[in-house]
C-alpha cells in the first residue's frame, strides 16, 4: 500500500506513503483521497488533510508510468489525465476544507495537488516546482489555472518555462502559503488549523469555500447574486441562530460537530 486514510473522528488524513519515489503519485494514493472525498460528505467530518511520509509532500508524475503509457493512443492519455483532473475536481467541490501539509517540496502534479487546497502549511526550505518543462511535458492538474489566481504572470511563466523552483519562504510572502513552520512540523501546523477550522460551522464553511472558488471565474453580477442567494439562506438557518446569539451574549459559540 502506498497510501492510507486515517479516520480520526472530526477529520480525515490522507498519507502518501510513496517515500521510495519522494511521494509520487500512484494508484493507492488516488483510490484514497477519492474514498476520503466521499466520505468528507459525512457531517461529522469537518476537514480534509494531505499529508506524505518521507519529508516529501508529492513529486508529481512517476516518469516511468508515463513511458509505459508513450504509445496508447492519445484519446487514451487523455482519459489517463481526466483521472487526475477528476482528483482536482474533487478537491476543489469538497464539503469541507482541505489543508495540504507540505514537507520537502511539490512538483508537478504534486504541486497541482498542494495549491488545489484551501490552505497550505509548508516546512522552511520547501520548494514548489512545475517541473514539465524538463521533461518536455506541459502542466496539468489545474496548475496553471491555480498560478495565474495566486502567483504574477511572470512568476507563473518562471515556473512553467524554465521549471525554476520556488521557496515556501517566497509563496508565504504572497499569501499562498497560509503558514511557514520548521522542517517536521507542517502536520502537527495542520492539525491546529483543523481544530480550528472544526470549531466552525460547516454549512457556512462550505458555501464560504464555494464562493470564494467561484469568485476568480464568475461576474461580478453573477458573484453578488451568489452571496445574496448564500447569505439569504444562511441567514434563516440554526448555524446563524447560533452564532449571532453567541456574539450577542458575549461567549464561544457551540456549532456542534
Amino acid at each position: 500500500m502506498l497510501a492510507r486514510i486515517e479516520d480520526q473522528g472530526d477529520r480525515l488524513v490522507v498519507v502518501n506513503m510513496n517515500a521510495e519515489k519522494r511521494g509520487a503519485l500512484s494508484p493507492d494514493l488516488y483510490a484514497a483521497l477519492m474514498e476520503a472525498l466521499a466520505k468528507a460528505e459525512e457531517g461529522r467530518v469537518r476537514a480534509l488533510l494531505l499529508t506524505s511520509e518521507g519529508g516529501f509532500f508529492c513529486a508529481g508524475g512517476d516518469l516511468n508510468v508515463l513511458v509505459s503509457r508513450r504509445d496508447l493512443p492519445e484519446a487514451e492519455r487523455r482519459d489517463k489525465i481526466d483521472d487526475l483532473h477528476d482528483l482536482i475536481r474533487g478537491i476543489r467541490a469538497c464539503p469541507v476544507p482541505v489543508i495540504a501539509a507540505v514537507e520537502g517540496g511539490a512538483a508537478g502534479a504534486g504541486a497541482s495537488l498542494a495549491l488545489a487546497c484551501d490552505l497550505i502549511v509548508a516546512a522552511e526550505g520547501a520548494k514548489f516546482v512545475a517541473s514539465y518543462v524538463k521533461a518536455g511535458l506541459v502542466p496539468d492538474g489545474g496548475l496553471t489555472s491555480a498560478l495565474a489566481r495566486m502567483v504574477p504572470r511572470p512568476l507563473a511563466m518562471e515556473m512553467c518555462l524554465l521549471a525554476r523552483p520556488v521557496s515556501a519562504e517566497r509563496m508565504a510572502a504572497m499569501g499562498v502559503v497560509n503558514e511557514l513552520v520548521a522542517p517536521g512540523q507542517a502536520f502537527d501546523a495542520a492539525q491546529r488549523w483543523a481544530d480550528a477550522v472544526a470549531q466552525g460551522p460547516r454549512e457556512a464553511q462550505r458555501v464560504i469555500r464555494g464562493l470564494v472558488s467561484d469568485a476568480y471565474e464568475a461576474t461580478q453580477a453573477a458573484q453578488l447574486d451568489a452571496e445574496r442567494d448564500g447569505m439569504a439562506h444562511a441567514a434563516g438557518g440554526a448555524e446563524a441562530a447560533e452564532g449571532i446569539a453567541a456574539f450577542l451574549e458575549k461567549r464561544k459559540p457551540a456549532f456542534g460537530g
